[in-house]
């Protein structure tokens, strides 16, 4: 695709516009109970203390479900300083040193280029909204760079029967060889799946979950 697409396009607005404006759990990608990505992160089988980074956390329930279960280690990322505030807000009965919060562009990145030594990259439909090869090779560039050896990869974007747009942005539709083309050979598949969301509003959303693990 093009990268004349959007060029000037102010995407840490979008977001916190979104998040100041619509109530959390009326938000299209809220997810009460994040099933898939839990049965992934399980399938990993990975120590407590394991570094878990959440790219383009949002609000996600997910975080406070790991720390319910004894993850010390989360570092958690956003374009959108809204977001964060209200994950902070929505995690505040828990120990917040368990927690890094990181306000940054994944695909524009300065603070994230100082983390290193991750375990688990877990991302929900945050690439798909990455619709120039610039910010596409940004965002893999940075896995590339801070994912260890034998790390793992969870991406879950629009599958190829998904919808074209969320929240009014074009989006990149994938399938789990899309993704493999995208990570490279040094990453192995280990599990994929389509999984059909339904939003607050009734709404269905068609996603593919990948689980890839970096083999050199």
């Amino acid at each position: 695709m093009e990268d004349n697409l959007l060029p000037d396009y102010d995407f840490e607005k979008h977001w916190n516009n979104a998040y100041q404006k619509t109530p959390i759990d009326s938000l299209g990608w809220y997810e009460e109970d994040p099933i898939p990505s839990l049965e992934l992160i399980s399938a990993c089988n990975l120590s407590k203390d394991s570094l878990i980074f959440n790219a383009g956390v949002g609000a996600a329930t997910l975080i406070e479900i790991l720390l319910n279960k004894g993850y010390s280690n989360i570092v958690v990322n956003d374009i959108s300083s809204a977001a964060l505030t209200e994950l902070k807000n929505n995690l505040g009965e828990h120990n917040n040193s368990h927690v890094q919060f990181i306000l940054d562009d994944l695909t524009n990145p300065i603070a994230l280029l100082k983390l290193k030594n991750v375990d688990l990259w877990h991302d929900r439909a945050v690439l798909h909204f990455f619709t120039t090869e610039t910010q596409q090779k940004a965002y893999f560039d940075l896995i590339k760079k801070v994912l260890k050896p034998n790390g793992y990869v969870i991406l879950a974007e629009f599958n190829l029967e998904g919808a074209k747009k969320c929240s009014g942005l074009d989006i990149v539709n994938y399938n789990e060889e899309m993704l493999q083309e995208r990570l490279g050979t040094d990453f192995k598949l280990l599990k994929s799946f389509n999984y059909t969301y339904t939003q607050p509003s009734g709404g269905l959303r068609e996603y593919v979950y990948t689980l890839f693990q970096r083999t050199a």
